[in-house]
């Protein structure tokens, strides 16, 4: 079975009820709490990389690399949020989407995200041989 290529116009979409935990930290005592940017961003990077898997080779993930969001709208806690990707761009292991999430009435956020695709294997020395210099440098 040969593996299907990523390609321009994959698009693929979430939804997802806002929690509570989903809030501002610093906004919890409003009596109305609604979704946070960063919890926002964060769903929007799961749903790419939910979009994007079942098109990786074994042992290969996606990165961010690039977030440009505008938040547009609250949402309380109870909406449910739809995201929803699309596949803009790739350039060899570089990934381009164009996003948008929607709760039940409003546009919340839209935007573009960039993803690259990476290689466990090869990752990791990286991550080991930056710990080490960190470490070198610290002592």
């Amino acid at each position: 079975m040969s593996q299907q290529q990523l390609a321009v116009g994959l698009t693929y979409s979430r939804s997802v009820p806002v929690t509570d935990d989903m809030t501002p930290s610093h906004l919890r005592n409003d009596p109305i709490r609604v979704l946070s940017t960063p919890d926002m961003i964060r769903l929007i990077e799961q749903t790419a990389i939910e979009a994007t898997q079942p098109y990786l080779k074994p042992g290969q993930a996606t990165v961010g690399t690039r977030v440009d969001i505008a938040h547009l709208a609250a949402t309380p806690v109870g909406m449910a949020l739809t995201i929803t990707v699309e596949l803009t761009e790739v350039d060899r292991r570089r990934l381009g989407f164009r996003v948008e999430v929607r709760d039940e009435l409003d546009e919340v956020g839209k935007g573009t995200h960039e993803r690259f695709i990476i290689d466990g294997a090869q990752r990791m020395p990286r991550l080991e041989e930056k710990v080490a210099r960190w470490k070198g440098a610290r002592s």
